[in-house]
């Protein structure tokens, strides 16, 4: 299959750098971990809804009338779960009007493979914005899974996928989706090492915002 555009989006920027920073030190404590999460992703999801629909409104001042921009419609928020929900709070502060729909897929530790184990979205999403929630594009398996169930069900693409850390090896993969996709990201790293972890990176960013699952 030949594969449809990806365009990656590197976020340069001072607080972006810092807050990535922190996520990456070993001995930030998970109430600093989701503090910087929350911090990077605010910088990282404004980038990545640069290109939103908006229309023009008249809005009243103290003193005149006046032209302003609102949003056109409803965006929809999708964190892939468990880990993606570490960005949602500053994805809803950015877009309170959002609806959010959820995919849960988990990495097999062995084959590294994607399993879908949940997925509650709108059944159809023909002309809705969605926005990925993902902190980490390592092998790209669930982001590509994830961003099928939504093509499948119509949402437009280029899809946008916000993301805290990508590797080379992700990107790759998803040139090779068929699906056109927009990576927004603070940084794309190094490499991912035998283990499917991406290098330098930042550890599981889903245990190290809630804690080891077991």
């Amino acid at each position: 299959m030949v594969g449809m555009p990806v365009t990656v989006t590197i976020v340069d920027h001072p607080i972006a750098a810092e807050a990535l920073t922190n996520l990456r030190d070993q001995n930030s404590s998970n109430q600093v971990f989701r503090a910087e999460m929350r911090r990077l992703s605010l910088i990282v999801i404004a980038e990545a809804t640069r290109s939103v629909p908006t229309r023009k409104v008249r809005v009243t001042t103290p003193l005149c009338e006046t032209d302003g921009w609102q949003i056109a419609q409803r965006p929809v928020l999708v964190p892939i779960l468990r880990a993606g929900l570490g960005m949602l709070p500053a994805a809803m502060e950015l877009l309170p009007d959002a609806d959010i729909a959820v995919v849960g897929v988990q990495r097999d530790e062995v084959t590294h493979e994607p399993s879908e184990y949940v997925a509650k979205l709108p059944a159809r999403l023909d002309g809705r914005h969605c926005i990925v929630l993902d902190p980490m594009l390592a092998t790209g398996g669930s982001l590509e899974h994830g961003c099928k169930i939504l093509a499948a069900r119509g949402a437009p693409q280029p899809l946008t996928i916000a993301c805290v850390l990508a590797a080379p090896e992700g990107i790759a993969y998803l040139e090779k989706s068929g699906m056109n996709l927009h990576i927004v990201t603070a940084s794309v790293d190094e490499r991912l090492n035998e283990h499917a972890f991406i290098v330098p990176g930042l550890g599981d960013a889903g245990d190290r915002q809630f804690g080891p699952p077991n």
